[in-house]
């Protein structure tokens, strides 16, 4: 009785496949469907391939030695520095954009002396943007590198 049922629960994924059709009309419209269609054609499938699941880490997968790790590490922390002093120093320069900012003054025909408002709102955004992004980015290295072991 074991065997028969063995057998029939070997089998039973077999019996789940099910013959696809396809049919295309007159306007070019495709229709698929696992009962017979007026005007369709059988499809035979290929089965898809699987794929062995991967082996667990405790199966010889590679180790780093200490050392190594630790030349990694500190690789990392120095570029890390390095990116880190680059965008302080490129904040720096922004906020001294932003602050020697000046306004746009133009002379009229008569010798008045005018000042396009929306040009000089649009530098100063553009500034502040650039102020916005350096700010991000220094505050995202720290992250990084408060992560890293000592």
């Amino acid at each position: 009785m074991k065997r028969i049922l063995f057998a029939v629960w070997c089998v039973s994924p077999l019996l789940v496949q099910a013959d696809i059709y396809k049919s295309v009309d007159e306007d070019g419209h495709v229709t698929y469907s696992s009962t017979p269609i007026k005007g369709g054609k059988k499809l035979n499938l290929e089965p898809l391939p699987t794929m062995k699941p991967l082996a667990p880490a405790s199966s010889g997968f590679p180790k780093v030695d200490g050392e190594t790790q630790r030349g990694r590490d500190d690789t990392r922390r120095k570029i890390l520095q390095d990116e880190l002093n680059a965008e302080e120093k490129l904040l720096e320069e922004s906020n001294q954009n932003l602050n020697n900012a000046s306004p746009e003054v133009f002379k009229g025909t008569e010798g008045k002396t005018f000042r396009n408002v929306a040009k000089y709102d649009e530098k100063i955004k553009l500034l502040q943007e650039q102020i916005d992004l350096h700010t991000k980015n220094i505050e995202a290295l720290k992250t990084e590198l408060s992560k890293l072991k000592k």
